[in-house]
């Protein structure tokens, strides 16, 4: 006979007074933790209390019940309970629903409920808040019933809104919570999937690779073309912006890339057509200029606005403000954030002030020109006042009208200048891209461009540092004339070329106006620009009155514009420079660089996809993470494909310090190797990245060879 199950009896529940209720010293809870005590009294007073208390009879000493209950279980809703009464806002005899208990342990009671309590899963809760959302409820009103701040609501929101079939694999524990943020970054589930299928199978499954996967398409809302469009006019014209809710983004990515370059070339035309109206001849728009592109232009010579009285009265405003702010926190370590906004605000005023309009006369709007770009902040960029060599006036005796007085200008045999405005050429450039060498399986020696642009970039550090370094200027130039002057020395083939007559960057890597060499040579040559006379027949004096150390540092910053560090594709038979003069030439350069202690990482360049990694094979990449990050940190990416892996080696080379060979300082050994060069012929051997060239050109020599025998 089969034995009957015994059936549970479950503990009766009833509604207690409050003022019955006491706490009890079985309740193993001591440590707070989660939710605090306010918070959860006011979830109370929201929506009541959702469960029950755990309580048990007090009993006398006889063992009889005297009418007060304890808590073993729910000491924290209790005491939610007793603020809100202490508040008046429940009353002390409310009832309270209760499960009463009278068998068992009180202490394995209140261990029970703890223990055997299971949290919520974290998606449960993104579902939870998704589906309060779509039943109306705003984020406002989310995040205030749950006491929580807006940004977490949106956070976990923006979870919930990932692809579903991510959020299954979340849910089985295949993906970790901070790789489901990452995956935020976009709406797209597709292409979520897309990237999750492609890093499933690998062990590296980094939130950041996959950050970089999802936006690599993007371009960064840091980029100049973003800040000079503006996130709400290209919203406006239903671009979308990608923003990462769980780590600073640098404002996001605008996914959109063809409709921003679109609103870029639109707004530059039609603030080019606005100056047009000043009457220029030309006007070139560009988003960047490469560096050098105002050489062999004349810069007409403008005047500066006056400063007006009201003009002035608001400038001394701002630096007695400006005064007193300082003075009101002289010695604080650290000043309000609000004073420290208001002293920047004032700063930026003065700096206003400063940037004067500048009037040309109309004969010479009528031939020249105006550059219009954007600079590295993203504000518009207009330098006005070029003239080409085209448009320059011939230089001839005055026309003698019949009475006698000289004849009004002309251009080209057009009529005599008119006050009516001309319409101006506008011309929008951009830049030619280069192929990219593919071929892996060798390593190859440096692309000839690669080579000039880092060559270029060189070569401005270098003038920086020697514009600044009066002694080692000095003895450059010396090192020149002595070449020049004593017929023993061979002068070809010179760092130096003292006429001066500065070399320009052909070829050259994108945003080299905005190195900080190429600014910081501007700014010097502006300062000394402002300083020298107008008219040449003064200059003489104008030196003359200089004190010895201004004379040293304008002979450095002038001597420095000799400096020719580039590395220019060798021409045996053309009469450009053969491969041994472009040795000697960097020979040299090595040399001026020891002197005046050129370190290409102090001057700003670092390894990027743009100006190294994306343009050398893998081979190449790998021997700089290499080298510059270690052999473990080679391994990490030896598996990826090109574009991932010089992304990847661009993080990993960051802050290393790590410098391709045509940027690095010979160490002492090879300078001395070098300098014991210079007597060698055309059979020395070029460093290492330059010998493919040298091989290419013995090649052409013996094929060459060949045809003449075969003829």
């Amino acid at each position: 006979m089969a034995t009957a199950v015994q059936k549970i009896t479950l503990s009766s529940s009833r509604d207690i007074p409050f003022n019955k209720l006491v706490l009890s010293q079985s309740n193993v809870r001591r440590v707070k933790a989660g939710v605090s005590i306010e918070e959860l009294a006011e979830d109370i007073a929201r929506r009541t209390l959702l469960q029950s208390l755990n309580v048990r009879s007090v009993l006398d000493a006889k063992g009889a019940e005297t009418g007060m209950f304890e808590i073993p279980a729910g000491g924290r809703r209790y005491r939610a309970l007793e603020l809100l009464v202490k508040q008046k806002r429940l009353a002390k005899t409310a009832p309270v629903p209760c499960v009463v208990r009278d068998s068992g342990v009180a202490e394995e009671d209140s261990l029970a409920e703890n223990v055997q309590r299971a949290p919520l899963h974290p998606l449960d809760q993104f579902r939870a808040f998704q589906a309060l959302r779509e039943k109306g409820r705003t984020e406002e009103d989310i995040a205030a019933a749950f006491f929580t701040s807006v940004n977490v609501v949106k956070q976990r929101l923006r979870l919930a809104s990932v692809s579903p079939e991510l959020l299954d694999i979340y849910a089985e524990d295949g993906i970790s919570l901070e790789q489901l943020m990452a995956f935020t970054v976009t709406a797209d589930h597709g292409r979520q999937e897309q990237v999750w299928q492609a890093i499933s199978g690998s062990w590296q499954k980094e939130p950041y690779q996959i950050r970089r996967m999802l936006t690599e398409k993007t371009v960064r809302a840091s980029d100049r073309r973003a800040m000079f469009v503006g996130l709400d006019a290209y919203e406006a014209a239903g671009g979308v912006v990608l923003r990462d809710l769980f780590q600073s983004d640098d404002g996001g990515w605008l996914e959109d890339v063809a409709l921003l370059d679109r609103l870029v070339a639109e707004k530059l035309k039609a603030e080019a057509k606005t100056i047009a109206a000043e009457g220029w001849k030309w006007i070139e728009v560009a988003i960047d200029f490469p560096y050098g592109h105002t050489r062999g232009l004349r810069e007409l010579d403008g005047v500066s606005a006056d400063v007006t009285a009201e003009e002035q009265a608001t400038i001394e405003a701002l630096k007695a403000e400006y005064t007193r702010l300082e003075a009101e926190h002289d010695g604080a370590d650290e000043l309000p954030d609000e004073i420290d906004q208001r002293l920047g605000e004032i700063e930026t005023a003065l700096a206003a002030f400063d940037d004067r309009p500048i009037s040309y006369q109309l004969a010479d709007i009528t031939r020249a020109g105006v550059f219009v770009g954007i600079d590295a902040e993203g504000t518009l960029l207009v330098d006005r006042g070029y003239v080409r060599p085209e448009d320059e006036l011939p230089v001839a005796e005055p026309e003698q009208g019949s009475d006698g007085e000289p004849a009004a200008a002309t251009l080209d045999g057009a009529e005599p200048l008119a006050p009516g405005i001309q319409r101006a050429v506008i011309t929008i450039g951009g830049q030619v891209a280069e192929a990219e060498d593919e071929d892996d399986d060798a390593m190859k020696p440096l692309p000839d461009r690669l080579l000039t642009e880092l060559t270029a970039e060189r070569t401005l550090a270098l003038r920086d540092r020697l514009g600044i370094t009066p002694s080692v200027a000095f003895q450059s130039v010396l090192y020149k004339f002595c070449l020049d002057v004593f017929s023993r020395y061979s002068s070809y083939g010179t760092a130096m070329e003292v006429s001066v007559r500065s070399a320009s960057f052909p070829v050259q890597a994108q945003g080299l106006n905005d190195t900080p060499a190429a600014k910081a040579i501007d700014a010097r040559h502006k300062t000394w620009e402002e300083r020298l006379p107008k008219d040449k027949a003064d200059l003489w004096d104008w030196l003359t009155g200089l004190t010895s150390e201004e004379q040293a540092a304008l002979f450095a910053h002038c001597a420095s514009f000799g400096v020719n560090a580039l590395y220019e594709k060798g021409d045996r038979y053309g009469g450009g420079a053969t491969p041994h003069t472009i040795e000697q030439r960097i020979t040299e350069a090595d040399r001026i660089a020891r002197a005046v202690n050129l370190d290409m990482v102090n001057s700003g360049w670092r390894p990027t996809v743009e100006n190294y990694l994306g343009r050398v094979p893998k081979l190449r990449i790998l021997e700089a993470v290499r080298e510059g990050a270690g052999e473990r940190a080679a391994q990490l990416i030896d598996h990826l494909k090109k574009g991932d892996m010089a992304k990847e080696a661009e993080r990993l080379l960051a802050e290393t310090g790590w410098l391709p060979e045509p940027l690095r300082m010979p160490d002492a050994q090879l300078a001395a190797a070098v300098d014991g060069a210079e007597s060698k012929g055309d059979g020395e051997a070029l460093p290492e990245f330059l010998a493919g060239d040298e091989e290419e050109t013995s090649a052409n020599e013996a094929d060459e060879s060949r045809m003449i025998a075969a003829e």
